[in-house]
């Protein structure tokens, strides 16, 4: 087996990777300061955007989570993948071979690797089977939905042959094993060996964010086939049918600049969206739109302010009031303002495209209506409103929903917009929303005390707990941040150099960045950090990052909060400016500190005496370093 990677070129890797491109594929960033980038934490649930990417240094930090590191350590934790994975995948994209402490060259990497190369491998042959004359049926499928050989090249819409071992005979000549068609989804076992998973059927790869094919999507085609009507890749190392979404890969980039979303039930739609010009659609893969989907999104999206819209689109029968109101259920944790869009007669965008043209399908988006006015005329469709009955157990049925509207301002407007669907007047309609606001409220309660019964737990405890769920009650006392910092004038200059070294030392004057470094600061969480930079090797790639993970604990959060904080400066420029004015900062306070002390002693001493004179001589010297460090450019 080869040994370890060289350290060398782990380090050559991450020098020539751009964190800010890895993280960019999963996470929608936003300029934040000089050389910083800042979205949503991908480790953790957030409404405003704490996540912070420092690409210049190869370092994040979320000040919310307090989740750091490099590039290896956000692919390990994002992908669920080993160090040598995440450098083996890193040097594959940029086409750099790796070399091994046995002199070997690159291993066939086992685990997710594989799975990940199988997929791939998969997609095509799937792919060039699209073309075999078994295939017309596949192809005549494409052509009545209005797909050609363009569309489904540019989705990579493939064929999986009927026969029993298509797929394996032609993966296994590739040195792919049975065990790792297994662990992929491709292959299936039964009493006679394993068998292809897909036979006869219309195949759409099944990509993540970054583009890597992890499952597939397959439609039936012939009569004969049993199976389900569309069977999908089972659950996998890396595809996870909670947070997969389709055709993401693709639009990903428009969604995270439009901060625009569309949701549309199925491959063909997504297609048809997309080749229509809605470049935004994505959907599911088997299972119904759930929470997992929209953290997925919130990070693409930046889901940070209500100026975004996700937009569903939803059969009008009963299965699609039933998927918009699971989605209701979840609405509220979007930022953005959500929508519903029935095209006319109940289409699909597929069908709808088929019958009325692209122009039809960009139509459907401008007859979008608000999620809450959507779900409440869902609620009342059930009633007679004409009778007295009716109007009544509609409004039962419709006020809950609005009580659940969190947003103050939409709230009275949706209470009003409820009055006029009943015809019942306002007071009475604002009163029941009320009653339902205050019996969910009491549910809640009741719900958080019978969790405490069984667990033991109080409310103290869940306030304790939710300040800081990962922590001990010592460590969170001793954590130490950039917001707990003193509020003096010298916590504030010895903060601003430290984050000013960490992310612009390398660009100012050696000698005074180690003269200013030399100096021992004056609070212990910024002195513990000084002293890991002092110890850092400046003239490797990455030492900025490798001395934060240096520090020691509990000051470790606080290095990498300085490392990846927004400087104070308006552009490259003048951050190197403000960083050599603050290191001359650092070494005036300990000169002028000198120099105090020095006059304190020479009113002690008898002024023609030799003391005297020395004290006044050190005086002079250090007024001359002064000036010195004043004129120094």
């Amino acid at each position: 087996m080869a040994g370890r990677i060289r350290q060398a070129d782990v380090d050559e890797v991450k020098a020539r990777t751009n964190i800010g491109d890895i993280i960019g594929e999963r996470v929608a960033l936003k300029t934040a300061g000089v050389g910083s980038l800042k979205g949503l934490c991908p480790f953790h649930d957030e409404r405003s955007p704490s996540f912070n990417v420092r690409p210049q240094v190869g370092f994040y930090h979320c000040f919310g989570c307090g989740e750091s590191g490099d590039v290896y350590s956000f692919l390990r934790a994002m992908d669920h993948v080993s160090f040598t994975e995440a450098v083996e995948s890193l040097a594959g994209r940029i086409g750099f071979t790796l070399h091994y402490e046995d002199g070997g060259s690159a291993p066939e990497t086992a685990g997710r690797a594989r799975l990940y190369a199988a997929n791939a491998a998969a997609a095509e042959f799937y792919r060039a089977q699209l073309l075999a004359p078994e295939a017309g049926v596949a192809r005549s499928f494409l052509g009545e939905r209005g797909f050609d050989a363009g569309a489904a090249a540019h989705f990579g819409v493939g064929y999986a042959p009927k026969g029993w071992q298509g797929l394996t005979d032609a993966l296994l000549p590739q040195g792919f094993t049975r065990d790792e068609l297994m662990a992929a989804g491709l292959v299936s076992s039964g009493q006679r060996g394993v068998y292809d998973r897909f036979r006869g059927r219309l195949v759409w790869p099944i990509r993540d964010v970054t583009g890597q094919v992890i499952g597939f999507g397959a439609r039936r085609l012939f009569d004969d086939d049993n199976g389900p009507k569309y069977l999908n890749t089972p659950e996998t190392a890396i595809y996870k049918k909670a947070q997969v979404l389709y055709g993401l890969d693709l639009a990903k980039r428009e969604i995270s600049r439009e901060h625009r979303v569309v949701v549309v039930e199925g491959y063909t739609d997504v297609m048809a969206c997309h080749l229509a010009g809605i470049t935004t659609a994505i959907a599911t893969c088997g299972t119904a739109f759930g929470s997992d989907h929209i953290t997925v999104l919130r990070r693409v999206m930046g889901d940070d302010t209500a100026a975004g819209e996700v937009v569903f689109t939803f059969d009008p029968d009963a299965a699609g009031q039933k998927a918009a109101l699971r989605a209701f259920a979840d609405e509220k944790r979007f930022a953005a303002q959500t929508y519903v869009a029935v095209a006319p007669g109940g289409l699909d965008p597929c069908d709808l495209r088929l019958q009325r043209g692209d122009g039809a399908v960009r139509t459907l988006m401008d007859t979008k209506v608000p999620m809450f006015e959507f779900v409440i005329d869902q609620r009342l469709k059930g009633f007679d409103l004409a009778s007295v009955e009716g109007r009544a157990g509609g409004l039962r049925s419709a006020a809950p929903i609005v009580a659940d509207i969190r947003d103050p301002a939409l709230r009275p407007g949706y209470t009003r917009v409820l009055a006029r669907r009943l015809g019942l007047d306002l007071p009475e309609v604002d009163k029941a929303v009320q009653q339902a606001a205050r019996a969910a409220a009491g549910r809640d309660r009741k719900e958080a005390a019978t969790a405490d019964a069984r667990t033991g737990a109080s409310s103290s405890d869940r306030r304790s707990d939710a300040a800081s769920p990962d922590e001990t009650p010592g460590e969170s006392l001793l954590r130490v941040t950039i917001a707990t910092l003193p509020r003096s004038a010298d916590a504030a200059l010895e903060r601003d150099a430290l984050m000013g070294f960490l992310q612009f030392g390398h660009r100012i004057d050696g000698t005074l960045l180690t003269r200013a470094l030399g100096l021992p600061f004056r609070h212990p969480a910024l002195e513990a950090v000084r002293q890991s930079i002092v110890a850092a090797d400046m003239s490797r790639p990455g030492w900025a990052a490798a001395a934060v993970t240096a520090v020691r604990e509990p000051f470790r959060s606080l290095g990498a909060e300085l490392l990846t904080a927004s400087f104070p400066a308006r552009d490259d420029e003048h951050a190197v400016a403000s960083t050599t004015s603050l290191a001359k900062g650092l070494i005036m306070r300990e000169l002028e500190g000198k120099k105090r002390e020095l006059l304190g002693h020479i009113q002690r001493v008898a002024p023609d005496s030799e003391e005297g004179r020395t004290v006044r001589l050190r005086l002079r010297e250090i007024d001359l370093e002064r000036q010195a460090i004043i004129d120094a450019e």
